[in-house]
Parts: structure tokens; C-alpha cells; sequence
């Protein structure tokens, strides 16, 4: 392994790539400190410390800052993280299933890619500017210096709207000069920057010898350990997971040569729809509370009635609201990998290059077989995927620490960093064994585990 390191560092191109890598990420770690103008931060960080971490809003917050990689507590120009990339990203996604013209560019290869990374940067600016605004809206009249709230505003939303446009860029340039995927690297480095925080906070509340004040006693540590190691494995095997289908290429007579004939397979991921699926499913539960919580102050001003119960139901911890979340988990799940999964297309290009699955006709019985395949594979994928949503809030009730220190020691946070970190390094095994030096594992290319 050590080898392996010290051959990273000799090959000229790749120390460069993750050198500009991770000079990128520091630039993206450098522009938390560059505050918003006209905002009393101060005032703003001494009111995030005294806030009610429970609070429907609160929580909503957390959970949009570890997926965004933002960080508006801190009101600096990358408050609002990557989020409006993504959201935009899936928007222009979803609408080329349904709006003939954006399948047409998906359809042009790499000049229709381009055109369609262009309506997405033009997007990605709108819901900027609302976001911005949105952000504003709510903080601005609170921390705002006096007689300066017309151009906190405005010198707010540019200011917010710039950092996001830069984060894209920066995302873009590890994706050409760098190596890994740049917006995930992203997300993944606000992820492990608070990290350290949790971990602090968890050590915090342990209490080995029962005779402190700590919380966290050593069955309960362990039990803590045993999830962080469960999701990490689990993490790996789900993402390597992958169902391989034999497939047999057809033999072709050319002159006085036969080519073709060869056997190879055709890999399903098990978890085809990564992490997106926790992470629709995530916003849509963030957001009720919130908004039954805005209900409940306006029409139950006086005795709690039914929406007061209806906001404890579903509020995170409770039965009801994990076992929804698991729900809409399996739903997003089969959702994504519909909108990305394409048997027709698929079986269509294994027809035109010359290759069959054995036993089937090609064209419509390729394509109904691997579409029952995929929906069988992805049903495991899914029930994975659920379980590890609902790890932090079991650890939550079950150990009684803080909700935000389970969040980052198990769940969807963790998950990201594992699927981003081996995303990252089957790229630089990748890089080494193109210059034919040994790679990570001693026994080969680190493959996905099959069925």
C-alpha cells in the first residue's frame, strides 16, 4: 500500500491532477471566511449558537447544509453550497424525458451535452437569485447593520449567487484539470469538515467508568462503533455491488478471417440511483414539519389540537415519520433509476454492435429482460438505502446523543463520503494501472463484488 503511494507521486500527469485537486478544495474551504456585506456576522453566529437545534427549521437547515456543502450560519458568499447546481442539474434531467427538444440534445452526443450544461448554468442563476432572496428575506431584517438593509439585500443576493457560480466552476475544473467528479468532491469535503465536530461532541458525552456526567456509557459506545462500521462496509459492498449479465458477441466473417464471438458482461449496479434517492426523499420530509409547524402557528394559536399531534407524528425520530421516509425512499429510488435506466436504448445499441444475451431475441425480449432484472436488483439497492436513512435516527433515540453527532457518524452523510471516496480511488487505481504500476489491492483492479 505504501508503495502504491510513493508511485502516485511519480507519475508527473496524476501528482498534478490531484494536486490541482486539492488545491481547488482548499479554495473551497478559504471562501467559508469571506463574510456577505453589510451583515452583522457576529450577531448572526452568537443567535446560531442559542438556537433551537429541535426546531423543524433547524433540522431542515442541517440536513440542506451537509448535502449542499454550504454553510449559511456563517453567512459567508458560499452559504448556499452546490444546491442550486443540483437542483437544476435534475430538473434539466427529469424535463428531457418529457420535452422532445431537450431529448433531441441528450441524443447529439457530446455537442448536445455541452448545450445542455449551458441551460443548465443559466439555471443554476435563477434559483440562485431566488434562493438568495429567500435566504435574505428571513436574515437580513434580523442582522442587517442599521440603515445598510437595502444593500445588504441586494449586495446579498449578487454576493450569494456568485459563490454558487464559482463553486460550479470550481466543481468544473477538477472534472477537466483534476480527477474525481468536482461537485461530489464538494459535497463530500463540507461533509468531512464537520465531521471532526461530531466526533469531538461524541467524546464529549462518553462515560466509560459510570461516574461522570457523560451520556454515552460503553454499551452504547460500542453499539455507536458497530453502526459506523456496519454503514462503511454496507456502503462499499451496496456500491459495488453490481448484477453482471453474460452477453455473447456475434461472430462476422471479414475476408478470410472470423471475428467476434467473444463473451462478456453487461454490469447492472445494484444501487443505480447512488445517493440521490436519500437525498429527495430527505427534502421532501424536511420540509413537511416545517411547513405543518407554519400551519399549526396560524390556526392553533391557542389549545394543541390535530395539528400539533399531526406535527409530533411526523417529526424525525417518530414512528410515523421514519417509517414514511423509508417509503418514499423505495419510491425515489425506483424513480431514479427509471428516469436513468434505459432497457429500450440499451438493448438497441447490444443489436446494432453485434451482441446478444444468450437465450433471447434481440430488441423488445432483451429489453423487457433487463428491465425486470434492473427492478429486481434495484429492490435490494433500495431496502439498503433505507436502512442506513434511518441509522441516525435509531442511534438518536437508542443512545440519547445529539441528532446532528449520529447524522455524521452514520446515514446519508457518511454514505456520500464512501461512494465519492471509492469513485476517487478506482479513478487513481485507474491511472496507475493505464501506466502499468500496481494499483490499491495486491490481488488486482478493485472490482465490484457480483451476483
Amino acid at each position: 500500500m505504501l508503495g502504491t503511494f510513493v508511485n502516485i507521486f511519480r507519475i508527473a500527469d496524476l501528482r498534478n491532477k490531484i494536486i490541482f485537486t486539492v488545491a481547488m478544495l482548499l479554495i473551497y474551504r478559504l471562501g467559508f471566511q469571506v463574510p456577505i456585506p453589510f451583515v452583522n456576522h457576529k450577531a448572526m453566529a452568537a443567535a446560531v449558537q442559542t438556537k433551537d437545534t429541535d426546531s423543524p427549521f433547524s433540522r431542515a437547515a442541517e440536513y440542506m447544509q451537509m448535502f449542499t456543502g454550504g454553510n449559511l450560519s456563517q453567512s459567508s458568499v458560499f452559504g448556499l453550497g452546490i444546491m442550486p447546481y443540483i437542483t437544476a442539474s435534475i430538473i434539466l434531467m427529469l424535463l428531457g424525458e418529457v420535452v422532445p427538444a431537450l431529448k433531441k440534445l441528450r441524443q447529439e452526443g457530446q455537442s448536445g451535452h455541452k448545450k445542455i450544461q449551458e441551460y443548465t448554468r443559466y439555471l443554476t442563476v435563477l434559483i440562485c437569485v431566488i434562493q438568495s432572496m429567500a435566504f435574505l428575506k428571513i436574515f437580513v431584517g434580523q442582522y442587517a447593520y442599521p440603515g445598510l438593509e437595502v444593500q445588504a439585500a441586494i449586495f446579498g443576493v449578487m454576493a450569494l449567487t456568485a459563490g454558487t457560480v464559482f463553486l460550479m466552476w470550481l466543481g468544473e475544473q477538477i472534472d477537466e484539470y483534476g480527477i474525481g467528479n468536482g461537485i461530489s468532491l464538494i459535497i463530500m469535503a463540507g461533509i468531512i469538515d464537520r465531521m471532526p465536530w461530531a466526533v469531538q461532541r461524541l467524546i464529549e458525552n462518553v462515560d466509560l467508568t459510570r461516574s461522570g456526567t457523560g451520556t454515552v456509557g460503553p454499551a452504547k459506545l460500542l453499539f455507536l462503533i458497530a453502526s459506523f462500521v456496519f454503514v462503511v462496509a454496507g456502503a462499499i459492498l451496496i456500491t459495488q455491488g453490481q448484477r453482471r449479465i453474460p452477453i455473447q458477441q456475434a461472430k462476422q466473417m471479414r475476408g478470410r478471417r472470423m471475428y467476434g464471438g467473444a463473451r462478456h458482461y453487461l454490469p447492472l449496479r445494484v444501487n443505480h440511483g447512488g445517493v440521490m434517492p436519500i437525498i429527495f426523499a430527505s427534502s421532501f420530509m424536511m420540509f413537511l414539519p416545517v411547513i405543518i409547524n407554519w400551519i399549526r402557528q396560524i390556526f392553533e394559536k391557542g389549545e394543541p389540537g390535530f395539528l400539533t399531534s399531526l406535527q409530533a407524528a411526523f417529526g424525525p425520530g417518530a414512528y410515523t415519520y421514519n417509517v414514511i421516509y423509508m417509503l418514499l425512499i423505495f419510491l425515489f429510488t425506483y424513480f431514479w433509476v427509471t428516469v436513468q435506466f434505459q432497457p429500450r436504448e440499451m438493448a438497441k445499441n447490444l443489436r446494432d454492435s453485434g451482441s446478444f444475451i444468450p437465450g433471447l431475441r434481440p430488441g423488445r425480449r432483451t429489453a423487457e429482460y433487463l428491465e425486470t432484472v434492473m427492478t429486481r436488483v434495484t429492490y435490494y439497492g433500495a431496502a439498503f438505502l433505507a436502512i442506513i436513512a434511518v441509522v441516525p435516527s435509531v442511534a438518536s433515540i437508542l443512545l440519547g446523543i445529539d441528532w446532528r453527532v449520529a447524522t455524521f457518524l452514520g446515514g446519508t452523510g457518511l454514505l456520500i463520503v464512501v461512494s465519492v471516496s471509492l469513485d476517487l480511488v478506482q479513478k487513481i487505481e485507474a491511472n496507475l494501472l493505464m501506466r502499468s504500476y500496481e494499483g490499491f489491492s495486491s490481488t488486482g483492479r478493485i472490482k465490484g463484488a457480483y451476483s
